[in-house]
């Protein structure tokens, strides 16, 4: 036994090396694991985010285009087929409609109010008497197709309706839901009409 006790700080230290690669081994592999797990996940966000953003860009363009439609189109202005109903019961008419329209598409409103005759519209202006306009403002809660489904609803409608604002922004804690400022001016005439008229130019 003396013979090798010469070799038994050789034993430790080649007992706390491999101790220490061990210790390492198991200290350093589930690290690396992770950080691959982590990279996995950062790297399949950044990729369903590009899709999302993608996707938004999509809807952005759809809904410029049907903007852009509406705004040059030849529709009708709303008239009651009876005289003396009141702006009341024609903004109640149009008011239901917009309304009827977004709950038809399973948007979800998270405010609405609205702002009868804006000084700033021409037929505010110049024909009041015969004119009535309103402003109706809406924050609304949706996903990008049911968006898009309200808003083909709303060029689809038989009567002029202009778009005055559109912001569409993805919900912060949830990426497929969009938070949405949808406003619109409603245009009615006061009393029933003879002849045909078109939109504002």
């Amino acid at each position: 036994m003396e013979k090798y006790r010469r070799y038994y700080g050789v034993f430790a230290l080649a007992a706390a090396v491999i101790a220490f690669f061990f210790i390492s081994y198991k200290i350093i592999v589930p690290g690396i694991d992770q950080i691959k797990s982590s990279q996995a996940k950062i790297e399949k966000s950044e990729k369903d985010l590009a899709g999302l953003e993608s996707k938004l860009k999509i809807v952005q363009s759809k809904i410029q285009k049907i903007k852009s439609s509406i705004m040059t189109s030849q529709k009708k202005i709303y008239y009651p087929l009876e005289a003396d109903l009141g702006n009341d019961t024609l903004f109640f008419t149009l008011y239901s409609d917009i309304v009827e329209m977004v709950h038809a598409n399973s948007v979800k409103i998270k405010s609405i109010d609205y702002t009868p005759n804006p000084d700033t519209d021409a037929f505010v202006k110049f024909g009041k008497d015969v004119y009535f306009v309103c402003d109706v403002n809406m924050e609304l809660v949706s996903n990008y197709v049911n968006l898009g489904k309200l808003i083909q609803d709303v060029y689809q409608y038989p009567y002029y309706i202009k778009i005055n604002n559109l912001s569409v922004k993805p919900y912060e804690k949830d990426k497929k839901i969009l938070l949405s400022t949808l406003s619109l001016r409603l245009y009615a005439h006061t009393a029933p009409e003879e002849t045909s008229a078109t939109v504002p130019q």
